[in-house]
C-alpha cells in the first residue's frame, strides 16, 4: 500500500466501485465527485491503492448504519491513521444507501474508515458528514451484512493487531474481498 502522500489523484467526475465481499456477493457505489470532491478524490485513491481489500464491517448498527475502513495489516493503518482530508460541505442528504466517511466531532478529521446508511439519517447533515455516493446495486446486500457483534469490536484494537484480533474474536464479521474502480 502506498503512502498518503502518494495517492493524491483526482477522481473521475463519477465512477463506479464494486465491492466483492468475502461471501462472493457484490454491491455497487457510484461515487459522485461534485457531492463531495475530498470524499471522492480519497476514495477513488484508496481503492486504487487496495485499502478496503480484506478489510471487515467491523460496526454494524441495525437500523442506522455498517462501518469498515480500517486495514488489517496494523503497519498500514499506522500510515493512514492520521492522514486526515479537509471537510467538504455536504450538498446530498445522508438517505439509505449514500456512503460517507466517519469522522470525529473535530475539523478535517476523515481519514480512511466509512459507512453507509441503512435508513434516511439525514441528523448527520448538519454534523458535516458529507455523502460522496450511494449504493447503486446491492443494498439487499448491504442489508445482510453480519450484524451479531454489532459495535463490540474495539477501534484501538484493530488498528493495534488489525485483522488478526479480528479473525480471532469475531470471526462472523463479513468482509470486503477486494474492491475495484468499475469500468
Amino acid at each position: 500500500m502506498d503512502s498518503p502522500a502518494n495517492l493524491k489523484e483526482k477522481a473521475p467526475e463519477t465512477f463506479k466501485a464494486d465491492f466483492e465481499l468475502g461471501n462472493g456477493k457484490h454491491f455497487v457505489i457510484e461515487v459522485t465527485r461534485a457531492w463531495s470532491p475530498n470524499g471522492a478524490d480519497r476514495f477513488y485513491n484508496l481503492v486504487k491503492g487496495g485499502f478496503y481489500d480484506e478489510t471487515r464491517f467491523f460496526r454494524v448498527v441495525t437500523d442506522f448504519m455498517v462501518q469498515f475502513g480500517i486495514n488489517g495489516d496494523p503497519a498500514v493503518s499506522t500510515t493512514w491513521r492520521t492522514a486526515s482530508i479537509a471537510d467538504d460541505p455536504v450538498k446530498e442528504s445522508n438517505k439509505r444507501g449514500y456512503i460517507t466517511f466517519a469522522k470525529t466531532g473535530a475539523p478535517n478529521s476523515r481519514t480512511t474508515q466509512l459507512f453507509i446508511n441503512f435508513k434516511d439519517n439525514t441528523f448527520l447533515d448538519s454534523q458535516g458528514f458529507s455523502p460522496f455516493g450511494r449504493v447503486i446495486t446491492g443494498m439487499d446486500v448491504v442489508d445482510q451484512i453480519y450484524s451479531g457483534d454489532r459495535e463490540r469490536p474495539d477501534q484501538g484494537q484493530i488498528q493495534a493487531s488489525g485483522n488478526e484480533y479480528l479473525t480471532k474474536n469475531f470471526p462472523k464479521l463479513d468482509y470486503i474481498k477486494k474492491v475495484t474502480i468499475a469500468q
